[in-house]
């Protein structure tokens, strides 16, 4: 659907992404990639009007914990089949025909930002720039550039998606190098990660001191800090130090104390519920059985701590503010599962997401003077989120005003 400007989407049920009902009947006039006014639609559509005919409009899904990197094997549906043993060659370059699909994949499934929260080569970079160019359709694209790590086994496998510095001085240049690259906040492992046969998981991986650094350094230059966090050990540390949002989290429902704390300072707590389900279940298989014996990496009794979150964070839903949907709306059938109503889940997607990258004055909501990202729905995603998993259900992706 071509979609020109100013537009005005008459007959929307409204759902302004902050946690109260739908208002029926409403008239959205977008102008310059903003919500100009919201009013009331009565009688027939006005001539250019697009008539929604009583669907549901809402706020664009923000995905605050994304991969984004071309790597076929992770990116079914759009990236090419594995390769056949005898088969021609691929060039490296095709990584970046998946990086474009992908881009469109994620607007096709209503999300309109993503937080990259480590790539390859800084390929979510390139492929942000590509985007702003216009050379290919995608969400708005926030990178951390390279993940900061001590050195560490972690550093082995994943390669050029980690930056590994030891002491003070060195994650300090570690953080003005990601910025000298063109990252938009800083990522960083306090802990250890489960996936990985020679990490613990539990303990801080880098010293009260170094992490200290990187939050002062970051804060400095006003940039915000993500915390890969597991372990309620180096959990606490990156809390001390000031980090602005805890990525996984796992055994915070263990501590009411630090989620409480965290609640008051207005931290941001990331569950990544699907990416535990996604572990221990479909690519269980994929991972080193002494993994899954000591129950160290994502084996199926770290189902219990990672569905346990929802429930205990919903005391402040805008104290801890959950993660969105990935490529589908899958993470928000979780958090429902894990007993948070869909209408608070909405809420996750949108508004909280959008706190969580530091964007809630600009996206996240359906109100005036906000970024005209707009996702509109066959149906009623307060009553149920699985709504959003059907591709079909999805009739209208707007970002910055435009399809």
């Amino acid at each position: 659907m071509v979609v020109a400007e100013p537009l005005l989407l008459w007959n929307a049920r409204v759902l302004d992404g902050r946690g109260s009902g739908a208002t029926e009947r409403r008239a959205v006039q977008l102008r310059d990639g903003r919500i100009a006014e919201i009013g009331v639609a009565e009688g027939e559509p006005p001539e250019g009007a697009l008539d929604l005919e009583g669907r549901t409009l809402m706020p664009g899904l923000v995905d605050a914990h994304l991969h984004v990197y071309s790597h076929t094997d992770r990116s079914p549906g759009f990236g090419p089949c594995l390769p056949k043993a005898g088969e021609e060659p691929r060039p490296d370059e095709l990584g970046f025909f998946v990086l474009a699909n992908t881009a469109r994949a994620l607007l096709d499934a209503g999300i309109t930002t993503v937080r990259d929260v480590g790539a390859y080569d800084c390929e979510a970079i390139v492929l942000r720039r590509g985007i702003e160019l216009g050379l290919v359709e995608g969400p708005r694209i926030l990178s951390c550039g390279k993940i900061i790590s001590a050195t560490s086994a972690g550093g082995r496998l994943f390669g050029t998606m980690y930056r590994e510095a030891d002491g003070p001085d060195e994650v300090r240049k570690a953080v003005r190098e990601q910025l000298r690259a063109g990252a938009d906040f800083i990522k960083v492992m306090a802990t250890g990660a489960r996936s990985v046969e020679r990490e613990n998981p539990e303990p801080a991986q880098l010293t009260r001191e170094e992490l200290s650094a990187i939050v002062d350094e970051a804060h400095r230059l006003g940039i915000r800090v993500a915390a890969h966090a597991e372990g309620l050990s180096g959990t606490r540390v990156a809390l001390d130090a000031g980090v602005d949002t805890i990525e996984h989290g796992l055994a915070l429902h263990r501590a009411p104390e630090l989620l409480a704390s965290m609640a008051e300072r207005g931290t941001v707590l990331v569950p990544t519920l699907t990416t535990f389900h996604d572990l221990a279940e479909r690519f269980a298989d994929l991972f080193a059985p002494v993994l899954r014996r000591a129950g160290q990496a994502p084996a199926r009794g770290d189902l219990p701590d990672a569905d346990g979150r929802p429930r205990r964070g919903r005391h402040d839903r805008d104290g801890l503010r959950q993660r969105p949907a990935r490529s589908s709306a899958i993470e928000l059938g979780r958090m429902a599962d894990g007993g948070l109503p869909s209408l608070e889940a909405l809420v996750t997607a949108g508004l909280g997401s959008a706190r969580a990258l530091g964007l809630e004055d600009e996206i996240g909501t359906v109100e005036p003077g906000k970024v005209a990202d707009i996702l509109v729905v066959d149906g009623y995603p307060a009553e149920d989120v699985r709504v959003l998993l059907d591709r079909e259900r999805i009739w209208l992706v707007l970002k910055d005003g435009r399809a």
